[in-house]
């Protein structure tokens, strides 16, 4: 039997969150354009090189893969979500083995003219893949073997994902996770165990960081705990240091700390309603680096040129996409559909919260890209695909 609508009438796509994807799409367009065209390397390329015509053609390509989410049922997906699950496991192991290094993070497979960045892709296997094994019965998730089972499925990706290393992008399955399992009915009480080991294991991280002498430390990636160290405003400098040995420790915190200084400028500077597109001093100066510019600080060169009036409004069409997401979860037709939307909903709210947060220093840097707006192909065409999916669980819910 196949699916019908109840009212005999063709089900319509959510157009408020169609329109609100694409107000974000423009501003994408716009503003890596704004980002990458201030430089006379960035003007002297071919327009099919530059930065913002490679978003469009993302935006394009991701609007079909979105698109294409939408025609089979979602429940067809989920039967060959296992699948795509442990192929992605599997692609992560080879990102560790022989993956592409770049700013020196092995993230990335070289396929020519595009790098795949799996990590991306992980996230939307992991939701099918937890929202399919989530889906059961009420009363069988009381178990607390299947309770195991879950996080286990959580827990490979983030592991595979932290070595190489990309901590921004690892931290996003314990959150979508934990929102699944709340939604599917999970006991309570294997959820506050849960939330007060991983509480626990961040405040010795933090005291590690902090205050543990070398020889104790945990062992991080340096760039991610001089991110952390600036975070919280720990000096570099070591005890008993030397004249010389404080004034290169002052130096490492300075470079540590000056992407995110910049950026808080760029913020700050924006006032109500900004500078103008492509008139902002910290970007075309180059005070905010080139290369991040476009990318992790995306919003702050937003924030300068479109001032408070233009980052609410992008905020305002974030809120949108995450109300309507968690609308399309509450009229889902079954389990599995709102299973769907809640980690969708979830991941993409992950990401807008961490980005901006690093961008006016409300939590550390983290590299995480900001959905639809940051420069990068793999992320626009994985959140597009999301969004397919959003449609694929709204369109089917007038259905038997």
């Amino acid at each position: 039997m196949t699916d019908a609508p109840l009212n005999g009438r063709r089900p319509r796509p959510d157009f408020w969150l169609l329109a609100a994807l694409a107000g974000l799409m423009v501003i994408g367009t716009m503003f890596i354009a704004s980002a990458t065209l201030v430089s006379e390397s960035g003007l002297a390329l071919p327009f099919w090189r530059q930065s913002w015509f490679k978003a469009i053609v993302y935006y394009c390509l991701g609007v079909g893969l979105g698109g294409l989410a939408c025609l089979a049922p979602y429940h067809t997906l989920a039967r060959w979500s296992y699948v795509a699950y442990w192929s992605m496991m599997v692609l992560l192991v080879a990102v560790l083995l022989v993956g592409a290094v770049r700013y020196g993070a092995r993230r990335w497979i070289d396929l020519g003219p595009f790098q795949f960045q799996p990590s991306e892709f992980a996230k939307l296997t992991f939701i099918l893949a937890l929202a399919q094994f989530l889906g059961r019965p009420a009363e069988e998730l009381q178990s607390p073997g299947l309770f195991l089972k879950a996080l286990g499925m959580t827990f490979l990706p983030f592991v595979l994902i932290l070595r190489e290393p990309d901590l921004g992008s690892a931290l996003v399955f314990f959150p979508t996770g934990l929102a699944m399992m709340f939604v599917a009915g999970v006991p309570g009480r294997f959820l506050w165990r849960l939330i007060g080991g991983l509480a626990v294991v961040m405040a010795l991280l933090m005291v590690d960081v902090l205050y543990a002498p070398p020889k104790w430390q945990i062992k991080l990636e340096p760039y991610q705990r001089r991110r952390l160290l600036v975070y919280f405003g720990k000096s570099f400098v070591p005890p008993k240091a030397t004249e010389a040995e404080r004034q290169r420790a002052l130096r490492e915190y300075h470079d540590a700390a000056y992407n995110v200084e910049q950026a808080l400028i760029s913020v700050g500077s924006g006032g109500l309603t900004g500078k103008g597109w492509r008139q902002g001093k910290q970007n075309a100066l180059g005070y905010l680096p080139r290369g991040v510019a476009h990318n992790d600080f995306i919003f702050s060169v937003i924030a300068e040129e479109l001032g408070f009036v233009g980052s609410l409004a992008v905020i305002g069409l974030y809120a949108v996409v995450v109300f309507s997401g968690l609308n399309i979860a509450g009229q889902a037709r079954d389990r599995l559909g709102k299973l769907l939307a809640v980690g969708v909903v979830a991941l993409l709210f992950c990401h807008v919260f961490i980005n901006l947060g690093m961008n006016i220093r409300l939590v550390p840097v983290t590299g995480i890209p900001l959905p639809l707006l940051s420069s990068g192909g793999t992320s626009v065409l994985c959140s597009l695909i999301a969004v397919g999916l959003l449609q694929n669980v709204h369109l089917l819910k007038h259905t038997y």
